[in-house]
């Protein structure tokens, strides 16, 4: 799992951070992973312990130590998802709340 601001998607968590941040806060007390699916245009949320199941055992042990680091920095955990290059690359990501408040904004407008 790539975590580096310098990875191929980061141009994508940038541009999706809003939406990203808007479905985080819906369950924010059950900290889940973000997932964006690039093709489908679409942001997921997911528990950690259902999304971690379906992961290999060095995948599991991977995302376990960058969600504790994530979780202790005050950063959700997003993966991007490229099914045309079969892809899955995982960042770890600040929790702004004040972002969401303009997602809200613009949203009703």
């Amino acid at each position: 799992m790539i975590r580096s601001q310098n990875a191929p998607y980061w141009e994508i968590v940038v541009e999706q951070c809003d939406n990203l941040l808007f479905l985080y806060q819906q369950f924010a007390a059950k900290r889940p992973l973000m997932l964006f699916d690039i093709q489908e245009r679409r942001v997921y949320a997911y528990p950690y312990r259902d999304y971690a199941a379906d992961l290999s055992r060095k995948s599991q042990q991977s995302l376990a130590r960058q969600y504790e680091a994530a979780r202790e920095a005050g950063h959700m955990v997003v993966f991007i998802r490229d099914n045309v290059e079969r892809q899955l690359v995982s960042y770890s990501v600040p929790i702004k709340k004040n972002r969401t408040k303009r997602a809200n904004r613009r949203a009703k407008t």
